[in-house]
């Protein structure tokens, strides 16, 4: 267990009782790219995790070490600045949220660690930006909700690590809760749990290993394909401030003027916010099965209307569908590599995970990484 090691190494390094503090990454089950277009996601926070260790020091520094690195980092509490070691600056990036909110921060001492898969899109620098938030409100009585701790993790993501991310991967750490998936509206905030058996179905990852160059440009060309929809659709629609107040037949009516792509575009998000909603009523009804072809659903979306998928997530997608006991698998994240997301039954897992690691080295001559995970709840004290 990390925890039991960091805590240790905490007192070792720097001699004395810290506050310990888990913070988990997260899987969105449905509802992808709907985040900055004011729309629906289905977040839940997993057992991948980041666990801090902090105390007060007395002093006018920050000590930070990354325990998985090896690596230390101290920095004065007036010099809360980016620079070059991308760890400290999620770190750095919460202290000043404090700082521009008027808590003056004192030095203290912080180790962190933990088991998310970097780069396998689980979302680890939202869980050291919330890990690190909740153990500073935590230590100096602020009383900040988690809401407002989710907002400066996002601000944090902005300013210092240069990432214009949704609030969705701050809000599904500090919110999770075990057995439920949240459903979150992006515009609003407003939130709602859903109940998820995790006796009926375990959540498989498989890590597709490549991160194709596109990712980034792509997203931002996204985002503006998007914008030009609802400037069109404006026109004739001045309730239409977001593609969420898109409805399909207006999309439909205007198809030719919003042109081939804009169209596809906007018709995957319209469809895709839709698909959220009736997700969550299979939900409540127990249906796995018909939660799974909205999860397939939103697949085929995302590959041919907004054509964010690549060959790689498409295969693993194809291949388990085929498999015995799989509810849904889908892409899941910005697109261009990273995860599928799947249901199994749990007596089939093993059987999944063994058959798409034979599937991907078949088919494309690539190796498989799989995650077995479980919804836990969000950011926490440990004792």
């Amino acid at each position: 267990m990390p925890l039991q090691s960091i805590a240790a190494a905490f007192q070792r390094h720097f001699g004395q009782e810290p506050l310990l503090v888990r913070a988990p990454g997260r899987v969105n089950l449905i509802g992808e790219h709907t985040d900055y277009n004011g729309g629906f996601v289905l977040p839940a926070a997993i057992d991948k995790e980041i666990y801090f260790a902090v105390a007060l020091n007395n002093t006018n520094t920050a000590r930070l070490h990354s325990y998985d690195l090896d690596e230390s980092y101290s920095v004065e509490m007036g010099e809360m600045h980016r620079d070059d070691t991308q760890w400290a600056n999620y770190l750095k990036g919460v202290v000043a949220q404090f700082q521009k909110r008027g808590i003056a921060v004192p030095g203290f001492d912080c180790m962190f660690g933990g088991n998310i898969p970097i780069g396998a899109g689980l979302s680890s620098s939202a869980a050291v930006e919330c890990g690190l938030g909740f153990a500073l409100n935590e230590l100096l009585g602020t009383r900040l909700d988690r809401m407002e701790l989710a907002k400066m993790g996002q601000q944090a993501e902005h300013e210092f690590a240069g990432v214009r991310s949704g609030l969705m991967d701050q809000f599904a750490s500090l919110f999770g809760r075990p057995e439920h998936v949240v459903r979150l509206d992006c515009r609003s905030l407003d939130y709602e749990y859903f109940p998820f058996d995790t006796n009926a179905c375990h959540i498989v990852l498989c890590n597709s290993g490549v991160k194709h160059s596109l990712a980034s440009s792509e997203y931002n060309t996204r985002r503006q394909e998007c914008e030009q929809g609802v400037a069109i659709l404006q026109k004739y629609y001045p309730q239409v401030h977001s593609l969420r107040d898109a409805t399909r037949e207006q999309i439909e009516k205007h198809r030719a003027e919003l042109g081939d792509v804009v169209y596809r575009r906007c018709r995957y998000v319209v469809e895709e916010n839709l698909r959220v909603e009736s997700a969550c009523n299979h939900l409540l009804e127990g249906n796995l099965e018909a939660f799974g072809q909205d999860m397939y659903g939103s697949h085929a979306g995302l590959r041919d209307d907004y054509e964010v998928s690549c060959k790689e997530l498409d295969v693993l997608v194809e291949v388990a569908k085929m498999v015995p006991g799989v509810f849904g698998s889908r892409m899941m994240g910005g697109g261009f590599g990273g995860c599928t997301i799947n249901l199994v039954a749990p007596d089939q897992v093993d059987n999944f995970v063994a058959t798409m690691t034979q599937a991907y080295q078949d088919k494309l001559n690539l190796k498989l990484e799989t995650y077995k995970t479980t919804i836990v709840g969000g950011v926490e004290k440990v004792s």
